[in-house]
């Protein structure tokens, strides 16, 4: 037992030691600005003033919040965002899926050609001007569908379930089709059951983004009912900067639109994190196995 001790901490030289300071400085320089925001947006306006870099707050209080969720907007903008996750994700998650397995698949006819049409989109696009007049075009301005499927799929997303899907064994493919198997039958039954590391990885892709979107929102919908909460969030922190613009003496008015704004990021990040560690087994798998060609 001893031996093995003494083999392990041979093997342990300056390189590991050195890569070890540079991963723990990498670390810090993560997590501090973070539990500095989380600071701040617990803490007093006093507090902050004397200590802008905090760690842990001083004086506890619930005053930002408080006067975060006082503004109905933010109700409306979770709302809203609720509602457009389930619009968006079934459809984002089905047509990566369907359209990742057409091409993996070697006898697909016009599969080369199609594929360089998609990698082609991920490198050139049309712009938001043919974006915002092909959604017009369909009547879809001012509702949350047109914001939806102004992005049906993530090119990137899509080629890493490609990869996927190619690394996964012929054989099976080939034995279900002798079993007198159509392909969505292969695809449902066989396939996606093998997939669950790259599905949960680019679900979690696509949960981000969506949960993230505000630039198209911002362009289509003008109904304030219908405002995502991206978009509420950054118009409660523009307001706040306009706060801060206002000549006054008053240290007060700054101290207290910083402690909104930082409240607003945690607001966000939240949900988010709740739901990163029941994915977070199949992640850096499903990542990893995507990205292998």
């Amino acid at each position: 037992m001893g031996k093995h001790k003494k083999n392990y901490k041979m093997r342990f030289q300056w390189p590991d030691a050195i890569m070890l300071a540079v991963l723990v400085v990498l670390a810090l320089l993560i997590v501090l600005p973070f539990l500095n925001v989380i600071a701040i947006s617990f803490t007093t306006p006093k507090a902050y003033a004397d200590t802008p870099l905090l760690l842990f707050p001083k004086v506890f209080t619930w005053e930002n919040y408080e006067t975060l969720f006082q503004d109905g907007r933010i109700l409306i903008g979770y709302r809203t965002s609720g509602k457009f996750l389930l619009m968006a994700m079934p459809m984002n998650m089905f047509l990566t899926t369907t359209i990742a397995y057409g091409l993996s698949r070697s006898g697909y006819p016009g599969r080369r050609f199609l594929l360089k049409f998609v990698v082609f989109t991920m490198l050139f696009s049309g712009g938001i001007v043919p974006l915002y007049l092909t959604i017009k075009s369909y009547g879809l301005i001012g509702s949350m569908w047109g914001v939806a499927l102004s992005e049906g799929i993530n090119t990137f997303y899509m080629i890493i379930m490609l990869n996927f899907f190619q690394s996964l064994p012929e054989s099976l493919v080939e034995s279900a089709k002798l079993d007198g198997a159509g392909e969505y039958k292969i695809l449902w039954k066989i396939v996606l059951p093998l997939s669950k590391p790259v599905i949960s990885t680019v679900f979690l892709y696509y949960l981000v983004d969506r949960w993230n979107e505000w630039y198209n929102a911002m362009i289509m919908v003008r109904d304030t009912q219908n405002t995502p909460l991206q978009l509420v969030l950054r118009n409660i922190v523009l307001d706040s900067q306009n706060l801060d613009n206002i000549m006054t003496e008053s240290v007060e008015i700054f101290t207290f639109s910083a402690g909104i704004k930082m409240g607003a990021v945690v607001v966000t990040v939240i949900p988010v994190m709740c739901i990163y560690p029941f994915l977070q087994k199949y992640f850096t798998k499903g990542i990893m196995l995507g990205a292998v060609k």
